[in-house]
């Protein structure tokens, strides 16, 4: 009789063993596939199917994991764990869930856009306004993508000089939303806050742009201290990031645009201005130097009235000051007494020509 050489397990060690088997050789798994049976318990814990045409899986994940909302019948790639579960069951323990396919897509964006609008995240109320100058501006993109190349280039040309710092992120994929939030938080927390928080990122398909959908980072935008630019993918496209933010950008390029003027065109401007404003300066200044002149020759012809009123009065006073010149009172037979009018006592008498020396006899009052 031929010999086997099976191990024997308890039930306990082989789901253990089962369990370290499929995570050397499966740690990670991207599987896709439909929502069935989705429900979430105790409002912690979330289970669904994920299905295809021949069969069927269970998934479990905390409602925390769950970034984006999911419903039965959306298409979905799951990155999971394969898991034996201890009651001998088979799921996977699910890491992140993201929408695949433009329907599932849309229903998730639909789904997402209706909660956080319901919440007020969206409001026009509570946007804030760009600064019309910033000096210094932080911004959070792929460095290698087209779109931070274009960003960069169009904001150099049309103004120049800004204190510009960048968090270089992915822009894409399953680690990118949060590398973009933690890129948010970095500037958030820093000593001297940037004036505006620039987030970009150029055009690409519905999933490339999926990103931008992500629940925890359309909830931190809206909570950032920093007044938030988003310009995510072409004209036409529309991302839950872009609704959360102070202002959306068409485009990358477009977000260049809003943040800082051209030059050229401010330089133009200020010129015409200038040129508008010196006929109306040299008239300013003719009415000016009228009323000046005006002021003057009033001025002149009250002071020199003036002048001549004084001389009048002083004249008038030549004219009495000389009436009573002792003099003059000598000439007309009058005559000045010196000394103390006492009988006894000498006196000075003078006359027009003659000085008199007398003694008074007598004094009666008159």
């Amino acid at each position: 009789m031929e010999k086997t050489n099976s191990l024997t397990f308890s039930v306990s060690d082989f789901i253990a063993f089962t369990n370290q088997t499929l995570e050397y050789t499966y740690p990670s798994v991207a599987i896709e596939g439909e929502v069935a049976s989705f429900k979430v318990n105790q409002g912690k814990y979330v289970f669904f199917d994920l299905k295809d045409e021949g069969g069927s899986v269970g998934c479990f994940m905390t409602v925390w994991q769950l970034r984006i909302p999911i419903e039965d019948g959306m298409k979905v790639i799951v990155t999971a764990t394969p898991k034996l579960t201890q009651w001998g069951k088979f799921s996977l323990t699910v890491k992140a869930v993201r929408p695949s396919g433009e329907g599932s897509l849309k229903k998730s964006f639909e789904l997402l856009k209706a909660k956080l609008g319901a919440e007020g995240l969206f409001s026009p109320e509570r946007k804030r306004v760009l600064p019309a100058l910033p000096k210094y501006v932080g911004v959070i993109s792929s460095t290698q993508a087209a779109g931070y190349a274009d960003f960069v280039k169009i904001l150099n040309d049309r103004w120049g000089g800004l204190k510009v710092d960048v968090a270089h992120v992915q822009v894409q994929g399953a680690e990118a939303p949060d590398q973009i939030i933690q890129a948010i938080r970095y500037f958030n927390s820093r000593e001297i806050l940037p004036e505006v928080l620039v987030i970009i990122r150029g055009g690409g398909s519905a999933d490339d742009l999926s990103s931008f959908n992500d629940e925890l980072l359309v909830r931190e935008i809206a909570a950032s201290r920093i007044p938030t630019l988003v310009g995510v993918g072409h004209e036409v496209d529309e991302s839950l990031a872009d609704l959360a933010a102070d202002v959306r950008a068409a485009t990358p390029s477009n977000a260049a645009q809003i943040l800082v003027p051209d030059k050229n065109e401010v330089i133009r401007r200020v010129g015409a201005q200038i040129q508008s404003l010196l006929p109306r300066t040299e008239q300013a200044i003719a009415t000016q130097q009228t009323e000046v002149k005006s002021s003057l020759e009033y001025a002149l012809t009250l002071t020199e009235r003036r002048i001549g009123e004084q001389s009048d009065q002083l004249a008038h006073l030549r004219r009495i000051i000389q009436e009573f010149d002792p003099n003059k009172v000598l000439a007309r037979g009058y005559a000045l007494i010196r000394g103390e009018i006492a009988v006894g006592q000498n006196i000075e008498i003078e006359k027009k020509d003659i000085l008199i020396t007398a003694e008074v006899k007598h004094v009666s009052e008159k």
